[in-house]
């Protein structure tokens, strides 16, 4: 209200500056905000009898209104059941989804919720790194992960890169990912036959459907690599495996890059015949022939290994170098095998049994 002087004589007992001060109102837009939260429910996936569970812990610090805060631990024997499980009880209309070692950040939910009220935004999610007390293994592990050549554009899931975008399932990942819930329960929930991956299916569809997937990276949870260089060697196979089981169930042309360390294995392969086959003089030139594609690729291990020497050290970056190239082997070795087993049942069983904590 602007306080006017004198006595109303047609408009005379405005005074300039008032009358430019009203014009200046007019001309203003003002547009509605929703400040509204939504509620949300925080998923976690935990087995039977595991007595820590440190996502649990983690999401009670989240900074958001209590009274719009829901937990549920879905402890059970397979991921994508327990999450479908806790997906139909929960009453959030977003969803959190946490691995039972996630630990995010307090401020994710409020980061995030400027997202909210865009009704095309139907995910939203970030890495998971590695935190700065971990042992030195496990940051050796975690440099393996966010290198360019061990994973490729996926290698943000691992490492917080570039700024805020509309992202896809390359960059995205379940154990740090907030999904709008009516989206998924329209596609069906998670597909129970694959585990991991079973995300990147769903991904996809709401992409097709003309759904924004963002990726930001200061949307993180810290969560450590595995503690063992042979469950982190498991862990690359398993990887390789759940892609191509995801390939099989759901085939795109986004997975024509994870055909390169597969193919790559089988190329060590023939090569190691080829070089072994006695042919003399003859056959040595192509033999040489045949192993440049290894001399690149020799090549470009040195070269990724020398980039991760400043981010990591010295130790820590020399050290990811031989993980680098297990790591592409692995991959492939876990992704041939994925293309040929046999996919989980759909029926019920003890695999199916659920169990649901609410908080």
């Amino acid at each position: 209200m602007l306080p006017m002087r004198g006595r109303a004589r047609k408009n005379s007992w405005i005074s300039a500056g008032e009358n430019s001060c009203i014009e200046g109102l007019k001309s203003l837009k003002f547009q509605p905000v929703d400040h509204r939260l939504p509620r949300v429910t925080v998923v976690v996936a935990a087995r039977p009898g595991q007595a820590e569970v440190q996502a649990l812990n983690a999401a009670r610090s989240l900074d958001y209104p209590a009274e719009l805060l829901e937990i549920i631990v879905a402890r059970g024997r397979q991921p994508s059941v327990q999450r479908n499980a806790a997906l139909r009880a929960a009453r959030g209309e977003w969803i959190y989804f946490l691995d039972d070692d996630s630990v995010p950040l307090p401020g994710n939910l409020k980061r995030a919720a400027v997202y909210f009220p865009d009704p095309k935004v139907k995910m939203i999610g970030g890495p998971n790194v590695c935190p700065p007390d971990a042992p030195p293994l496990e940051k050796i592990f975690a440099a393996v992960l966010s290198s360019w050549l061990a994973f490729g554009p996926s290698r943000a899931r691992y490492a917080a890169l570039g700024s805020t975008r509309d992202s896809g399932e390359k960059e995205l990942i379940l154990c740090n990912l907030a999904a709008r819930r009516d989206a998924l329960t329209e596609l069906g929930g998670f597909n129970e036959s694959l585990y991991p991956n079973e995300e990147n299916a769903l991904m996809d569809d709401l992409k097709k459907r003309g759904g924004r997937l963002i990726y930001d990276p200061e949307f993180s949870v810290h969560r450590r690599p595995r503690r063992t260089l042979k469950a982190f060697f498991k862990m690359l196979m398993t990887y390789g495996r759940g892609r191509a089981e995801q390939f099989r169930v759901n085939p795109t042309p986004a997975s024509a890059p994870n055909f390169v360390p597969p193919l790559f294995c089988l190329y060590l392969l023939f090569l190691l015949i080829f070089v072994a086959i006695p042919g003399g003089a003859a056959l040595t030139p192509w033999k040489w022939w045949s192993a440049a594609p290894l001399a690149a690729y020799a090549c470009a291990v040195i070269l990724q290994t020398l980039l991760l020497i400043p981010a990591n050290g010295l130790f820590k970056g020399l050290a990811a170098g031989p993980l680098l190239a297990a790591g592409n082997i692995l991959y492939g070795i876990g992704f041939w095998r994925g293309l040929f087993t046999k996919l989980r049942p759909s029926e019920k069983g003890p695999q199916k049994e659920v169990t649901l904590e609410k908080f």
